[in-house]
């Protein structure tokens, strides 16, 4: 695996960072010395994620917001730029999921699922470009397997990431001529909060379709999936734009 090179001197933002992905994220960008604004809906979540973070020597300031309304991915991005003095990478991590039959879906899920999913990358990249131009910055998306492959009962969850892969590729190409780079990872299955809310499904779902998209050689580290992110927020990545890394053992393969 590649490592992000020095970041001394860099500003990262990071979203769903109070668990999972977005915690791990936001410690391998602290490890590789940015100072790294975190965000999320949790007050809670992110003081155990500054404490984390700070622990390894690392600036760390928390904003909590809920990144469903696009005036609060304008605030985020502003409240990290007053703190820090700029910014250098976006890392759009947040995500939810709601599994269920689609004919049962309640309008607000996936309204939800759209919001967080999709729209907030959007609303932060447009609050975040104009920052990230002076710097010579990054955005990374976190996208999912779901991008490439059908997954019963996770119509919004599916739509809103492969919808996420090509906003990346949309912007990438617009800014093609500008100093800015615009990636997107795609994870299989972690074992983060959005895999444990699996344990409370609809009980009348049919299991052996949901068995069709689990990783035969198992979960992906969330370390892993962390260190691929930092990696691609840094300037180790210069070679990257518009690219959508695959990282699930295999999932997606046949």
């Amino acid at each position: 695996m590649n490592k992000a090179s020095d970041m001394n001197g860099r500003v990262a933002l990071v979203t769903g960072a109070a668990s999972g992905l977005g915690r791990s994220t936001a410690m391998a960008l602290g490890r590789a010395r940015a100072a790294v604004c975190v965000v999320d809906v949790n007050p809670d979540g992110l003081a155990e994620t500054v404490e984390a973070v700070q622990a390894d020597g690392a600036q760390c300031y928390a904003q909590t917001a809920d990144l469903s309304q696009p005036e609060s991915c304008a605030e985020v991005v502003a409240g990290a730029v007053a703190e820090f003095g700029g910014l250098d990478a976006l890392c759009n991590v947040a995500g939810v999921i709601y599994f269920n039959h689609s004919t049962d879906m309640p309008p607000q899920d996936w309204n939800k699922t759209i919001a967080v999913n999709l729209s907030a990358p959007f609303f932060l990249s447009q609050a975040a470009i104009p920052h990230l131009l002076e710097r010579e910055g990054a955005i990374v998306n976190v996208s999912s397997s779901a991008t490439y492959i059908g997954e019963a009962y996770a119509a919004a969850y599916c739509a809103s990431k492969a919808g996420l892969t090509h906003l990346t590729k949309a912007l990438a190409m617009e800014y093609m001529y500008k100093p800015i780079r615009i990636n997107s990872v795609a994870p299989g299955g972690m074992m983060t909060g959005i895999v444990s809310s699996m344990m409370n499904l609809p009980q009348d779902l049919d299991g052996s379709l949901m068995e069709r998209f689990k990783p035969l050689r198992g979960m992906v580290e969330v370390e892993d999936v962390a260190d691929l992110i930092a990696f691609l927020a840094s300037d180790a990545a210069r070679g990257y734009h518009g690219a959508c890394i695959s990282i699930d053992k295999g999932i997606t393969a046949g």
